[in-house]
């Protein structure tokens, strides 16, 4: 209140709120502050604000230990999501990569992003030799060269998913097996080959036609270089028998093994693999049945089977 009368005595005056420049504040308080705050309001709200504020950011490497960019893409589905294949998206995406691996100044510890290029990969793993967790799936751009360079680099990986990243081969795999000794999660899950009709109007056609036909080499690379897996996901792998036996003989510690969607698997191969791992706890199977009659041969040059359980949740930033 302004003035009046107060128990019937006199007018009393209260005066206005100190106005404060919070632009003033120290460093070490800006930067405990900022150390509450979620990504998106770190980057796009304090660090944009002023020059004092950016500055204290950049005064706490540890603010930037982690760039976690999923949450986004998983809460966007449908065409929105067709947009994230394209030379400019992907540029925000390196932007925020080479960035967040600058100002961590070596404490880059996780990193969960998509559509990354091989330049930004690289750029970060060269910078970040403390990195445990890599998470890079459905990155088209990144190829083996930056994940040879990731292996050399970042040597206390213990999490790596490559899921959708086409361009990666089991030549890096043994790479990051040999460097990353201490590896015990590994994604390497593909698109839907089966039913690739719910990417249609997102993913690229000619990408969804360069499905990794490798599945048995890459399995028995994973089983021969990454012996400390605990789990693995090879959702949608082409491999075989011959691929699947390898894995119990190399990754003897293997709590959960996801074989969703593997067509070229049979039920009593998958039983008589995990009975050899004597640490299985979870055990996902493809659980996929298809009779002869329902195979045709589609667009993408593939045998497929239309199946409504098939279903996928594909932001932006």
């Amino acid at each position: 209140m302004a003035t009046g009368d107060v128990a019937g005595g006199e007018a009393e005056s209260v005066p206005a709120a100190e106005e404060r420049d919070w632009s003033e504040l120290t460093q070490v308080c800006l930067a405990e502050a900022f150390s509450r705050l979620s990504l998106e309001d770190l980057w796009r709200g304090a660090m944009a604000c002023c020059r004092s504020w950016r500055d204290a950011a950049r005064s706490r490497p540890g603010l930037f230990a982690a760039l976690d960019l999923e949450p986004g893409f998983a809460s966007t589905v449908g065409a929105d999501a067709a947009a994230w294949w394209t030379p400019a998206f992907q540029r925000r995406v390196d932007a925020m990569l080479r960035s967040a691996a600058a100002l961590a100044a070596g404490e880059l510890r996780e990193v969960r992003v998509r559509y990354c290029s091989d330049d930004a990969l690289a750029f970060a793993a060269e910078r970040s030799k403390n990195l445990s967790i890599l998470s890079i799936k459905t990155s088209p751009g990144v190829t083996d060269r930056s994940m040879i360079t990731v292996g050399a680099c970042c040597p206390m990986l213990t999490e790596l998913d490559i899921s959708n990243c086409y361009e990666v081969s089991y030549k890096s795999l043994e790479v990051i097996g040999q460097s990353c000794q201490n590896l015990m999660v590994f994604k390497r899950n593909i698109f839907n080959w089966i039913d690739p009709s719910e990417h249609v109007g997102i993913v690229p056609e000619d990408y969804l036609r360069e499905c990794p036909q490798d599945g048995d080499r890459e399995a028995i690379t994973i089983s021969k270089f990454m012996p400390k897996l605990k789990h693995l996901e090879l959702r949608f792998s082409k491999l075989t028998a011959v691929g699947l036996n390898s894995i119990p003989g190399g990754c003897k510690e293997l709590e959960v093994l996801d074989l969703f969607g593997c067509a070229n698997l049979t039920s009593r191969g998958i039983d008589q693999a995990a009975a050899n791992l004597k640490n299985l706890e979870k055990l996902v199977k493809p659980n996929i049945y298809i009779p002869r009659s329902s195979f045709h041969m589609g667009r993408y040059g593939h045998w497929q089977l239309y199946d409504e359980r098939f279903q996928t949740n594909v932001f932006q930033i």
